[in-house]
């Protein structure tokens, strides 16, 4: 019986990804569908790398992802590069666990939704009004009333994602920590943000509701209208993504804080 892994193969819709797959790559292993594979080969970019997990997180099925930059800016995948040694690769790959965050949203109605996130939730005003919305950490109030276009909360593998564009902190992979990132925050004027320990429970209440509705956005899914919204870590749905040594997203994130 061999020990070899047996692979799925995922690929974008993008021209490139399809092309990278039919030239090369669909000839190199007898692929097996995702519900049988050990490991599962991505080509894209970011955005079908997070699409792929958020389908293996729905499903209940987590395998390891070894992702092949076939997209724009591939901060989650390797690099395109020799794809005829692509097994031999994902031979030598290293391991990286990441954690999502869990969202309890409630709506305006009493509706809760249940959704996870892999880079961030973010709370996003819905019309030109600012959103006022209280901050609460572990129970405790934090902010009573944030005047902003809106808030997020990201993961290490997210601080360099939207978090980052607001002006939020890269965060270590190792760090075991949040950011807490105000979006264009009008009042407290002087709050930048704050760093949590990944323990920390965040809750979100909107203020005025009606007059200043917010959304909330669990990496690609939304839901409008909310009236509340619950974050905490879950520790019981870990990801494991797959690197070649030398270009893991640790050193990613070193090398984004000296880009200019």
């Amino acid at each position: 019986m061999s020990d070899e892994p047996r692979l799925a193969l995922l690929v974008s819709d993008g021209e490139r990804a399809q092309e990278a797959a039919d030239e090369v790559i669909r000839d190199l292993a007898d692929w097996v569908p995702l519900e049988e594979a050990d490991i599962a080969v991505i080509l894209g970019g970011d955005g079908f790398m997070l699409q792929s997990l958020h389908a293996m997180l729905d499903s209940g099925r987590v395998i390891p992802a070894y992702g092949v930059n076939l997209g724009t800016v591939g901060f989650l995948m390797n690099r395109n590069r020799q794809p005829e040694k692509l097994l031999q690769r994902i031979g030598k790959a290293k391991r990286l666990d990441i954690l999502p965050i869990a969202m309890e949203a409630t709506a305006q109605d009493g509706e809760v939704h249940k959704f996870r996130a892999i880079n961030e939730v973010s709370l996003l005003r819905e019309t030109r009004q600012t959103a006022k919305i209280e901050v609460q950490v572990d129970g405790k109030t934090r902010i009573k009333e944030l005047v902003c276009d809106g808030v997020l909360v990201a993961t290490p593998a997210g601080s360099t994602a939207y978090n980052l564009s607001a002006d939020g902190p890269i965060l270590p992979l190792d760090s075991q920590l949040l950011a807490l990132t105000p979006i264009s925050a009008f009042r407290p004027r002087r709050w930048k943000g704050a760093i949590l320990p990944d323990r920390s429970c965040v809750n979100f209440k909107v203020n005025e509701p009606g007059k200043r509705p917010v959304s909330a956005v669990a990496d690609q899914r939304e839901m409008r209208d909310v009236a509340e919204v619950r974050l905490e870590i879950a520790r019981e749905h870990p990801l494991t993504l797959l690197f070649d040594p030398g270009h893991s997203l640790d050193e990613r994130i070193v090398a984004e804080q000296f880009v200019f």
